[in-house]
């Protein structure tokens, strides 16, 4: 949990960096842009993050059972432990911006706790009924209150953009995992299903 808080402190501190550069460099050449946001950064976060979820739960389903315990090096985390790792990010994460995981949750062994895919898949969802929840429950005033221990600018909003990002770098490390072992993601086989249906539809 360090090691993560640690991540999250520098990667807050690099994005409130960004927006104060960003502000001054507006001041600077032209005026202030006061229109209101074109996008609710709440429903827009919680679409991305179902996206993501179901892709994860999607490719879950689609690796063989004696396959979660591979991985591709020995200081790397196996199939199961970056599912794991996915869902127990979620508790851990948005705790950072007040919520309160489960009892019993220990984020030092949920990551190994388990290789049955059942189970992985059952936490999966698990998890995301609780990021869904916490984040539909939160207000456009919670997104901006300020978490001054993760940043001098950190607010709430920014926990939730990375969860976001954190949960698109693990799809994509999954992705490898599974290219490696020749299993084409299921939103890749539908894609190529339908496009070689509507090539034999104009022939």
């Amino acid at each position: 949990m360090n090691r993560l808080l640690l991540r999250l402190i520098l990667t807050s501190v690099v994005l409130s960096a960004s927006v104060i550069g960003a502000s001054a460099q507006t001041s600077d050449m032209a005026p202030a842009d006061h229109t209101a946001p074109s996008y609710d950064m709440k429903a827009q976060s919680v679409a991305d993050l179902q996206m993501v979820q179901k892709k994860f739960v999607d490719l879950a389903n689609a690796i063989p059972a004696d396959k979660f315990t591979w991985r591709p090096s020995e200081d790397s985390r196996s199939f199961a432990e970056v599912f794991l790792h996915v869902a127990g990010e979620r508790y851990q994460i948005l705790a950072l911006g007040g919520a309160t995981p489960p009892a019993g949750f220990d984020g030092k062994t949920f990551e190994k706790s388990t290789t049955d895919k059942a189970r992985i898949v059952d936490e999966l969802n698990q998890t995301w009924e609780f990021a869904q929840k916490t984040i539909n429950g939160m207000s456009n005033a919670d997104f901006a209150k300020l978490l001054p221990k993760l940043g001098p600018q950190a607010n709430a909003g920014d926990v939730v953009y990375i969860l976001v990002a954190d949960a698109h770098e693990h799809l994509g490390q999954l992705v490898a995992y599974a290219r490696e072992n020749g299993i084409v993601p299921p939103w890749t086989a539908e894609a190529k299903k339908k496009a070689a249906e509507k090539k034999d539809e104009k022939k």
